[in-house]
């Protein structure tokens, strides 16, 4: 291992409380929750949670060209740019029901997203990289109860394999106007190569936020149904959950050109989300990124952050058994 990634941090260890991840461990809809059976309805849970070569050096910003569509007077599907590793859609009227996009790649994990309904596009990667894809835009009916609007399948050779973890999408939402890209921008202007950008990013996010308690009690008591981080206003706030510090986190990364994944999963049985990050020379490092010169141990930035100095989460933290992705963003 080269003697400038032997980076030492010092990963306080914390008493992990289930109070404290609560609004972290909310239980993602089961696939049980589809029947592929139907062919217009789909009765999809309302909770919406929500991932080789040298990377690309820096971000692109998406768009939708429409060259490549499937739609109707409802919503339009734009895939012109599968190949940078994500889809754009749109909803085209007024509604007061609510919209959701299901998206499945080829391992056939199910991926659920909200749509707004301003007509304006959102970003969902393909984060199962190349393969088919089938994309569904769906208007509720009543209850769980959601009415296929548009749908369609596609076929996707990515010019890139790390371009779906190198844009912004809607749980990694950032702009060239965010405060995250001047401040991601400050942290690293010293830095000499990727693991220390990544070491300077860790640091400051771990230190900087706190836990916000009271929202995650507030989540975990069902508010805020479909809730996303908005990267600025985390920053702003200097608090937030566990979704808050990896959406912050993977967006610095990503304004640097580092692939990163917003991943969310289990951490033993609370629901959960976390980072993994693409190093030169390393690969992906998916269930560790910290070294202290003689192992790495997974990158929790919430652990880390609201730890006290006890040796249990540490292990915890450091034993990548210990947590189980189910989605990667």
């Amino acid at each position: 291992m080269k003697k400038d990634k032997r980076f030492a941090y010092v990963i306080m260890a914390l008493v992990m409380l289930i109070g404290l991840i609560a609004g972290c461990a909310s239980k993602p809809a089961s696939e049980d929750d589809f029947d592929d059976g139907e062919e217009f309805y789909w009765d999809l849970a309302s909770e919406m949670i929500p991932l080789s070569e040298s990377p690309p050096a820096m971000f692109s910003t998406p768009t939708a060209p429409g060259t490549l569509t499937k739609g109707n007077n409802k919503a339009t599907i734009d895939y012109s740019n599968s190949k940078d590793g994500y889809i754009m859609v749109r909803y085209l009227q007024s509604s007061t029901k609510q919209l959701r996009v299901l998206v499945t790649g080829p391992s056939n994990t199910q991926y659920q997203y909200t749509l707004k309904q301003d007509a304006t596009y959102d970003v969902y990667p393909l984060s199962d990289g190349n393969g088919k894809y089938t994309i569904g835009v769906y208007e509720q009916t009543e209850g769980n109860r959601y009415a296929t609007i548009v749908s369609a399948t596609i076929e996707v050779k990515l010019n890139d394999e790390f371009a779906p973890f190198l844009i912004p999408n809607q749980y990694v939402n950032f702009t060239a106007d965010s405060t995250a890209v001047a401040k991601a921008a400050e942290l690293v202007k010293d830095a000499n190569n990727t693991m220390e950008k990544v070491a300077k990013i860790y640091d400051f996010v771990v230190a900087y936020l706190s836990y916000d308690r009271v929202f995650a009690r507030e989540i975990s008591q069902g508010k805020h149904v479909g809730y996303l981080p908005d990267v600025d206003a985390v920053l702003a706030k200097g608090k937030g959950i566990c979704f808050d510090y990896a959406a912050l986190m993977a967006s610095m990364l990503r304004l640097q050109g580092i692939p990163s994944k917003l991943v969310i999963g289990y951490a033993g049985s609370l629901y959960h989300a976390w980072i993994n990050v693409y190093i030169e020379d390393i690969g992906w490092i998916d269930q560790a990124i910290y070294f202290d010169g003689k192992k790495w141990s997974l990158m929790d930035p919430t652990f880390v952050s609201t730890s006290n100095s006890t040796n249990a989460v540490s292990r915890f933290v450091g034993e990548g058994n210990a947590y189980t992705q189910k989605y990667a963003y």
